[in-house]
Parts: C-alpha cells; structure tokens; sequence
C-alpha cells in the first residue's frame, strides 16, 4: 500500500508542472477572454465588467459578416490549392531513394531558417511592379506593360500557399512513408490500372495525411492576417487583421475578445468535424 501511495505521488507531481502549465496559460487565458468578450468598454483604454452581448451583435453587421466569409472563403481556396500543389509533392516524396528524399526534405526546411516576414517581403519584390514576375513575363513577350499583382487578392493566395504547402507536405509525406508499396503492385497485377490502383489504394491509405494536412492549413490561414496585410495592402482584411486593428487601433478589448471566440468556435467546429471523419474511417477500416 505504502508503494501505491508513493507511485501514486511521484506520478502527480511529474504531471504537476503540465497542469500548471496549462491551467496558467492555456485555459486560463481563454476563459479570461471569454469573459472579456462580455464586457463592455469603458473609456480610451478601460474595460468595465458589465455584462453584456453588444459585442456579439457587433459581429452580425454586414460590413464584419464580410469580413467573416472573405476569411473563409481565402482559407478554403489556400486549402484547396496546397492540396493540389502539396499532396503530389509529399506522395512521391515518399517514393523517392533515400538520398534523394533527404535532399527535398532539406529542401523544405531550409526557408523556415530565416524569419517568414523577410521572405514575404521577397514575394513583395517578385510581384511589385517591374519587379521580377513582370520582367520574366515582358521577355517572353506575353506582356507590354508592367502587372499590377501587389496588394492584390491572388498575391494574398499566393502567400498563403507557399506559407502553408510545407504542413500539406509533411502531412501527406508521414502517411505515404508507412504505405505498403506491396498492395500498390497487387492492385496492378490484378488488372487495375495506376489512376484506380491509386484511387483505391493509395489515397484511402494516405487520407488520414490528407486530413492532417487540411487541418493545418485551414486553421492557421483563418488568422494568418501579416500574409493579407504585407501582400494586399489594406485591401484584404481577415479576421485576423480586425483583430488585431482593435486592439491595437480601436483600444476596443472587449470586442475583439468576441471576435476572437467567434474565430475559435468556427475552427473548433473543423476540428470537430475532422475528428467525426477520421473516426468514422478508422470504423470502416475495422469492419
């Protein structure tokens, strides 16, 4: 008993230092900004702690409703395209020697090596005018004059999907690693083709990389807002950017504590939604 008691002691306190952690700046900074979101401002910079849903009702005016569907919209469209560059890249990663593999692997790595702000502000001096882009595309003749692509939406698309396409990589990479090749070939040696052998084969076992990959693209690019800000100007505003112009400009806390809930609930809710899909394919799996 005494034995117990002393294994039962040691544990708690070897996860003591977890807990605190998390309790001290985890979830005690959430409901400290739950709570914030339901007060109300007082002042230049004071928050009155007045119970109130204003700040919620806020959040349904059409001009931060738009704001709401812009980010959703950005972050499906950056998902669905660091799908399509980023799946291909990662599953025939996999299938590369291993020589070969380490040389792409360190690759990928090494821009995350230097501060992501410098290497947005490379992507500004490819696409400002008569910057690099428009100098390749007027000697090859397709354009006479300069482009104005900075400051423009697909710029924000573009720094989006060469932010995020390393997740999708690695994602897909992990999973098409631990395939086993073998059922690829007897898939082939039964008469299907490569697109079916691929379809019904390397893909469903792959999927659960697939889904890794979306969730860690989709969530960062709702609030990745020093992307849309550096690479489109004032012209696209996210979530991310209201937020962070009402804390720094508006002084109004309360409110973008409440956009911050908001934000939290839609991506709790995709990751909710991912847990239910990969759940229900390792169901089918079993059966």
């Amino acid at each position: 008993m005494k034995n117990k008691a002393k294994n039962k002691a040691g544990a708690l306190i070897a996860v003591a230092p977890m807990y605190i952690f998390t309790l001290a700046f985890i979830l005690g900074p959430l409901v400290y900004m739950l709570l914030l979101s339901f007060w109300r401002r007082e002042g230049e910079w004071g928050v009155a702690a007045d119970f109130t849903v204003r700040n919620y009702l806020r959040i349904l005016e059409p001009v931060f409703l738009e704001v709401f569907f812009n980010s959703i919209r950005l972050a499906l469209l950056s998902t669905a395209l660091v799908t399509l560059a980023g799946y291909p890249f990662g599953y025939f990663m996999a299938k590369l020697s291993p020589k070969r593999r380490n040389i792409c692997m360190v690759l990928l790595i090494i821009p995350f090596w230097t501060s992501s702000l410098m290497r947005l502000y490379g992507w500004m001096i490819i696409f400002r005018a008569n910057g690099l882009f428009d100098g390749f595309l007027m000697s090859l003749g397709f354009t006479a004059e300069p482009l104005k692509l900075l400051y423009t939406y697909p710029a924000v698309v573009v720094g989006m999907v060469y932010a995020l396409c390393p997740f999708m990589i690695y994602s897909v990479y992990s999973s098409a690693e631990k395939l086993d090749w073998s059922l690829v070939e007897a898939s082939r040696d039964l008469g299907a083709s490569p697109f079916r052998a691929f379809i019904t084969v390397s893909l469903p076992l792959t999927m659960p990389g697939l889904f890794s990959g979306i969730i860690l693209t989709f969530v960062p690019s709702m609030g990745l807002y020093f992307i849309a800000d550096i690479l489109g100007g004032n012209k696209v505003v996210l979530v991310g950017s209201l937020i962070q112009e009402q804390l720094m400009k508006g002084h109004d806390w309360p409110f973008a504590a409440a956009l911050s809930v908001i934000l939290l609930a839609l991506t709790s809710l995709f990751l909710l939604a991912y847990r239910k899909i990969t759940k229900s394919e390792e169901v089918e799996g079993l059966v």
